[in-house]
């Protein structure tokens, strides 16, 4: 099987982790039309979902039955393959709010907290239930030096360990699977 499941481990990791980092508030004003579509992953902190993936890209999609849709795919480098996880997100609260979750397995779900958010959705910073979570999302495969930096900066400030980051490659074609 060339496409495996990688982020099913999420699911051991994140399970029944809801809400947000202690201290920390999700964007208000949040628009999920406007959030839909292709992130590129620009930064994370390591775990073993992602662990060696280069490419890392989000697309988000709305579902008939209010839901979004997430497909998260990354290249693995040491195989010479894609890998990617197809699974749900849902409102922890209210629809205004960059606090959701999301289920790459069955009724367990996981938090994805927008701790930023470009006026214009062009980057993100987004956070799980905990400071052991960190990514940076772009709308382009890179982010200019100064607004990455700034985004860091913030993401330090408030705890996390941004020293660990890994910054992630974007040099293969994906592969568009719907």
């Amino acid at each position: 099987m060339h496409i495996k499941l990688i982020w099913t481990g999420a699911l051991i990791l994140l399970a029944g982790c809801s809400g947000v980092p202690k201290g920390l508030q999700p964007v208000v004003g949040f628009d999920a039309e406007k959030y839909l579509g292709h992130w590129n992953e620009i930064a994370r902190l390591d775990h073993r979902f992602e662990r060696g993936l280069t490419d890392v890209t989000a697309d988000y999609r709305k579902l008939p039955d209010g839901r979004i849709g997430v497909i998260n795919r990354g290249f693995d480098p040491e195989k010479n393959q894609w890998k990617e996880a197809r699974g749900v997100a849902r409102f922890q609260g209210k629809h205004d709010a960059g606090s959701l979750e999301v289920s790459f397995f069955g009724p367990f779900y996981g938090a994805y907290n927008v701790l930023v958010l470009d006026p214009q959705y062009r980057y993100a910073l987004v956070a799980g239930p905990n400071r052991n979570y960190l990514w940076i999302l772009a709308r382009s495969p890179q982010l200019d030096p100064e607004t990455l930096a700034a985004l860091v900066e913030r993401a330090k400030g408030w705890g996390f360990a941004t020293g660990k980051l890994i910054y992630v490659e974007h040099k293969h074609t994906p592969i568009m699977v719907d």
